[in-house]
């Protein structure tokens, strides 16, 4: 077996949980190396581990793009909804077979009116969700088409459009609904919306969502998952289902309903004990 290790936060390689892991892995014969980027990446290689938190899960769908590597998040942040994974116990499962595949949706996005060739490194696509915020202190104007047909305007802080698997991100402290991972859905939740008599939206992922803004200030912020640009406000954006997925490792003993009551403690209650 050959895996890639990437470890985005410097210095966490020297963390003695990591160093363990790596440690088993030569022992049971496992070729391990690590990568930064995309081109880091080498032929025959069966798995990229993520060891970090779920940014460092986020950032590790850039580095395998459309090569159908699959990840595993191994948790040493705090959430780790995604990096779900202890690192004393994923090898075994791994080593076993002792785990599925799943195939998560990406999103793509399109821009208008600002020039993405002069960003380093940028990449349109993302796992959890995109979303526009006002730059200054004044609400912002979103008016938003689903594949063509117009919504009536969201004023508001911002907007974003999650995936299924965004919808325990940033979409669920905005209000939106969660939703189970193979829900084949994209999400649109306004960000502290003034018009109380907006909700969040659930369409299905073959929709194509259009975005453009109305602002006083020249500028906004643009987020797509954990990478942030400041933009011109008068952008427009097209989102819509990338043309390949992200393959993510979950081991068997691991499941949704696992990870809501044990990350988000859904259903905490005293008459539950």
């Amino acid at each position: 077996m050959t895996i890639a290790i990437y470890i985005k936060k410097a210095g966490l390689g020297e963390d003695p949980r990591v160093k363990a892991l790596l440690e088993r892995m030569h022992d049971a014969g496992v070729t391990v190396y690590p990568i930064k980027t995309y081109a880091d990446l080498r032929e025959g290689t069966d798995l990229l581990m993520a060891i970090g938190g779920d940014g460092t899960f986020l950032s590790a769908a850039k580095r395998v793009r459309d090569s159908m590597i699959p990840v595993v998040g191994v948790n040493l942040g705090r959430l780790g909804f995604l990096s779900e994974n202890k690192p004393e116990e994923v090898l075994d499962s791994l080593l076993s077979g002792n785990y599925t595949l799943e195939d998560r949706t990406l999103i793509e996005t399109r821009i208008y009116g600002f020039d993405t060739s002069s960003v380093e490194g940028f990449w349109p696509i993302s796992l959890n969700e995109v979303s526009v915020h006002r730059f200054g202190v004044g609400m912002i104007g979103i008016d938003v088409s689903v594949n063509g047909r117009s919504l009536p305007t969201y004023w508001a802080d911002g907007l974003l459009v999650a995936t299924s698997s965004g919808s325990t991100a940033y979409s669920l402290s905005a209000g939106g609904p969660i939703c189970y991972p193979e829900s084949k859905v994209l999400l649109i939740t306004p960000i502290a919306p003034h018009n109380l008599n907006v909700r969040p939206l659930v369409v299905p992922e073959s929709t194509r969502i259009g975005i453009r803004l109305r602002s006083r200030d020249d500028k906004a912020l643009l987020t797509m998952d954990n990478r942030t640009l400041t933009v011109p406000s008068g952008i427009s954006l097209s989102i819509s289902v990338a043309q390949f997925s992200l393959r993510r490792i979950r081991l068997t003993e691991s499941n949704f309903e696992k990870a809501l009551t044990s990350k988000l403690f859904w259903g905490e209650d005293i008459r539950n004990l």
